[in-house]
């Protein structure tokens, strides 16, 4: 008999007494003893861009697909069957078939998966205004005070939310409910997919214990390499080591992760979040060590870019180019602008010479380009070294009105095969 208070996953009755649903039989039964006192929720879509693929097309639903691009490519989702074979998000497309040789690989459909990753956000926007968007598919959610709202606790709402997407949508999503961010995004990826876990006060430190430092949000392959070389493998031996030691060892990384591994956050969900970054990026079909041609290539992710931005109304500060070289080594390299930009212009003209000092005979796969510390509308430049930079800036903003009026290939095509200088 277990009396903690709960709900019955399959039908949302409170749970009784016993081990199954007395209003509908079900063993789905939801219970902690806090589940009614918990308002923070993170809500993840179990594997979005393959889930909306098989929901499309039911054929596919038995069998591993993978979303992603061509041979040369990476793999952007891959479904719970695929993962079976060992397939993971970012892995090489050519590792991903040699694990499981038949998978689906379908491209993805970005404009879909944004449509319904929408209407999923305004379902959770339904249920509280303060709504916090991580990516396309998952957000953090504050259902504090909603309880006269809804006539539920959060729990509750939350189920039903559930199953409203798989209702409406078509695909699941798992959630996690705890009293702050780092503990409810950490407990929906206990129980996925289509999962409800809860973390609360008096099982969250036990909990914690026993997580491996590379199960952390925010802690990378690297710093968990490091921590694994100093004999740190789990937040057991993190908290152990103690907040001193691991703040004069680890910095600022060390002194987070030790409150974390106390269960201690103490960010606010925050709906005013919003967009940290605009980028771009393809993968080449071959391998590329001309630096014309990847001036080439890098223009046409900077003409994405700056549509992007200019289609969201923000700005840049700083701009990021990546590379990718044929052996997967990742390469990246930061300028700070004193003016913030959304020119198609301005980010080839600075990602040309960020290039120039890579471009040395290397060949690369892939070759992107961003904006980030981001700004709302828009800036022309004012470079007094360079006269000519406004003058550039009103052509660029003409040619999109040309474009916006007559279609795409009316100018970018033409452009786009004479790189500007």
């Amino acid at each position: 008999m277990n009396t903690d208070p709960g709900y019955c996953g399959a039908c949302l009755a409170p749970a009784g007494d016993d081990e199954t649903c007395t209003s509908c039989g079900q063993h789905r039964l939801l219970r902690h003893p806090e589940i009614n006192a918990l308002s923070i929720a993170h809500i993840d879509c179990d594997a979005f861009y393959a889930a909306i693929e098989k929901r499309d097309d039911p054929s596919l639903e038995d069998k591993p697909v993978i979303i992603g691009g061509g041979k040369r490519g990476v793999v952007s989702t891959a479904c719970y069957v695929a993962r079976l074979y060992g397939v993971k998000s970012a892995m090489p497309m050519f590792k991903a078939l040699k694990a499981c040789p038949d998978a689906v690989v379908i491209k993805p459909r970005m404009s879909l998966y944004a449509e319904e990753g929408r209407r999923i956000r305004d379902m959770m926007k339904d249920i509280t205004p303060v709504v916090e968007p991580l990516s396309i598919d998952e957000a953090f959610l504050d259902l504090t005070g909603t309880e006269r709202l809804h006539g539920a606790p959060p729990a509750l709402t939350l189920l039903r939310l559930q199953r409203r997407i798989h209702a409406d949508i078509g695909i699941t999503v798992s959630v996690g409910l705890a009293y702050n961010k780092f503990l409810a995004k950490t407990a929906s990826d206990q129980d996925k997919p289509n999962g409800f876990f809860i973390l609360g006060r008096s099982d969250a430190p036990d909990f914690l214990r026993r997580q491996s430092t590379r199960a952390v949000y925010g802690v990378g392959p690297v710093f968990a390499a490091r921590l694994e070389k100093d004999g740190i493998k789990t937040l057991d031996d993190v908290l152990k080591r103690g907040e001193k030691a691991m703040a004069e060892r680890y910095g600022d990384s060390g002194y987070r992760l030790v409150r974390l591994a106390r269960g201690e956050d103490y960010r606010r969900v925050s709906p005013d979040r919003g967009r940290k970054s605009v980028s771009s990026e393809t993968t080449f079909f071959d391998d590329i060590a001309d630096p014309a041609e990847l001036e080439k290539r890098l223009w046409r992710q900077c003409v994405r870019v700056a549509d992007m931005a200019k289609s969201k109304e923000v700005s840049g500060y700083v701009v990021t180019l990546k590379l990718r070289t044929a052996a997967f080594k990742i390469v990246t390299r930061r300028r700070t602008l004193t003016e913030p930009t959304q020119l198609a212009d301005t980010l080839f003209r600075v990602g040309r010479e960020l290039l120039a000092k890579e471009a040395d005979g290397r060949k690369f796969r892939l070759i992107g380009i961003g904006i980030s510390d981001l700004v709302p509308g828009g800036s022309d430049p004012l470079d007094l070294l360079d006269p000519d930079a406004p003058k550039r800036a009103a052509a660029e903003r003409a040619m999109d009105k040309a474009r916006a009026r007559f279609g795409e290939d009316a100018v970018i095509k033409g452009r786009a095969m004479r790189r500007p200088r």
